[in-house]
């Protein structure tokens, strides 16, 4: 059997993918079949670090929109990701995982403060570990939080896992020549202002030299694909 292309993992999956079809709430059935893919990984000795959006119950700019003020509206998204970490975390550990949540914005009684040096150690004894809470400031996406945490705990890639199977030259649903890149530098992506990760996040990714793989979670067993080095999706890297 072939070894795991990496070591250590920072996993983004959206919230809207864990909604399943209906866009909202939680599809139990989606994130079983994620989650065992997750302890496939650390089956392999794969160390997962994992960030969860929150749209599939709050998106702050998009849901308060001009309605709430801004920090108030992102100070909810926050929450919204914790009521996915919690649910993400019940079912890893229903399938024998060791899991931990951890969040930006203290929560005592239901996850630690994110503490690095705490997050590492628990990657190192084989643990997941959950990232709530964004980075724990407004104004920036949890796309952003997911490379500041895979910056954070020396990660070897970030595992982008949305519901289109890779970066496309246009809307592959709107532009029918739209064009699938197997890979593509940060800067082509800033340049072409292609809707991959937000700007921030985009630019942090390349300042640290962290590579992007982007797939589909519709099948969660591209996680594994992906890990075990086999080419999904679109690879975003600093140079061809």
């Amino acid at each position: 059997m072939s070894n795991p292309k990496y070591k250590r993992v920072l996993l983004k999956i959206s919230g809207e993918a864990l909604a399943g079809d209906a866009g909202r709430g939680l599809d139990f059935d989606v994130i079983g079949e994620v989650c065992k893919v997750i302890q496939k990984c650390t089956e392999e000795g794969v160390q997962v670090g994992i960030v969860v959006g929150g749209g599939n119950f709050w998106r702050g700019v998009k849901d308060g929109g001009d309605k709430m003020e801004r920090t108030r509206a992102d100070h909810m998204g926050m929450l919204a990701t914790t009521l996915n970490c919690l649910a993400v975390a019940d079912v890893l550990e229903q399938h024998g995982v060791e899991v931990r949540v951890q969040t930006a914005i203290e929560m005592r009684a239901i996850a630690e403060p994110y503490i690095r040096s705490r997050a590492i150690r628990h990657l190192e004894k084989g643990r997941v570990v959950i990232f709530g809470c964004g980075t724990g400031n407004p104004f920036f996406s949890t796309d952003t939080a997911a490379v500041l945490r895979a910056a954070e705990i020396d990660a070897d890639v970030i595992l982008l896992a949305k519901n289109i199977d890779g970066i496309y030259s246009a809307d592959p649903r709107k532009d029918a020549t739209a064009v699938k890149y197997d890979s593509i530098t940060y800067d082509e992506i800033l340049a072409q202002h292609l809707e991959v990760m937000d700007s921030t996040a985009t630019s942090l990714s390349m300042d640290n030299k962290i590579p992007v793989v982007l797939f589909a979670l519709k099948d969660p067993k591209n996680i594994y694909r992906v890990v075990m080095g086999e080419r999904i999706g679109t690879v975003i890297k600093e140079v061809k």
